[in-house]
């Protein structure tokens, strides 16, 4: 017998024993090592996608691991490999499957939202979502490639190049990532990041981080571009400020990519779009290719994802994780260890 965390309802966790049958045809069963916890997952704790939740379920979808057992007509993965997960299942019938943008089918089965997801210590995916890890990779920095994956998405869906001046509003995990990559993609960057917690580990990352409470950051921008603006805007604070802050950095024909998920609709300064000739570009989720080059960024270090873990957690405390996460912005990302069931030390490496 095996444990599952599983949402009951809104702000209800539990942790119980779970059976999880033989892997089928073109199946594998995982043992997750490390599962993250993003902002899509304290949207469900918080209860505000029961109308996509069926309770009980099991969350998770940042994910880390290694192959435990193999299905019938699966070929190439054997037990102990290890992998993480793209938790995307399409129907490929579907027009938006048809036009080649399968990552955003009209039906999409997303594995940790629409079906089981990771947070459990056996986990039955369709083979054709693993994506192989380096072996030499560990496994608790390997749970951030799923993230790093969206960042990539990201800043190819914004055209970023060579020399252009960055702006990404929201200093959180994806915000640094997208940081991150848009630099290895040689742009020049800066962050906005109201969490003086945020804005630290953004610097020791190398990045430079403007405080929007304290600083006039269009003015900023202005200085830092000579009077020309960003060439592009990432907004994902989610937050009303933090839109008009990525639609003001923008210089002539800037493009504002739009990362955060919005509650609800925004105002949006349209007549900005029209003086400068400014382009929105939506960014949602990832391609294979996207995560191939996550590994690689990840595993060389362009993403230093020892620094955005705050915390480890056992499997049994996923709950008190969760609500840490509500917090003030002094944590970055929460792994949960699915193969320790209670002893942590206080960095969060298994003792």
């Amino acid at each position: 017998m095996t444990l599952a965390v599983r949402y009951l309802a809104a702000r209800t966790l539990d942790t119980a024993p779970a059976e999880t049958p033989e892997p089928g045809p073109g199946e594998v069963q995982l043992a997750p090592a490390y599962v993250g916890i993003c902002g899509t997952d304290l949207h469900i704790f918080h209860g505000d996608m029961d109308a996509r939740v069926a309770a009980p379920a099991v969350l998770g979808h940042e994910m880390s691991g290694r192959v435990v057992r193999v299905g019938p007509d699966v070929e190439g993965w054997r037990p102990g490999d290890p992998v993480t997960v793209m938790p995307l299942r399409w129907d490929g019938t579907c027009p938006a499957c048809r036009a080649g943008h399968r990552h955003i089918c009209q039906h999409l089965d997303f594995l940790g939202i629409d079906s089981p997801g990771a947070l459990q210590q056996r986990w039955n995916v369709p083979a054709a979502a693993l994506v192989r890890l380096p072996d030499s990779l560990p496994l608790d920095r390997a749970a951030l490639v799923e993230p790093t994956a969206v960042a990539v998405h990201d800043v190819a869906r914004a055209g970023v190049r060579t020399g252009e001046k960055v702006v990404v509003v929201g200093g959180g995990p994806v915000g640094v990532l997208i940081a991150l990559v848009a630099r290895a993609a040689g742009a020049e960057v800066r962050v906005v990041e109201p969490s003086a917690h945020r804005r630290l580990l953004a610097e020791e990352s190398g990045l430079t981080a403007w405080d929007p409470a304290a600083d006039d950051v269009p003015a900023l921008v202005r200085r830092w571009t000579g009077d020309a603006g960003a060439d592009v805007a990432f907004e994902v604070s989610g937050a009303a400020p933090g839109v008009d802050t990525a639609v003001d950095v923008l210089g002539a024909r800037g493009r504002l990519c739009l990362v955060a998920i919005h509650p609800r609709p925004r105002e949006v300064n349209l007549h900005r779009f029209f003086w400068r000739e400014l382009t929105l570009v939506g960014a949602r989720l990832y391609d294979r290719s996207d995560f191939g080059r996550a590994v690689a960024l990840v595993a060389d270090g362009t993403v230093p994802a020892e620094r955005l873990i705050s915390k480890v957690v056992p499997l049994t405390e996923a709950s008190a994780a969760f609500e840490a996460l509500e917090g003030d912005g002094d944590v970055m990302k929460i792994l949960v260890d699915c193969t320790a069931a209670d002893t942590v030390n206080a960095r969060g490496a298994v003792a």
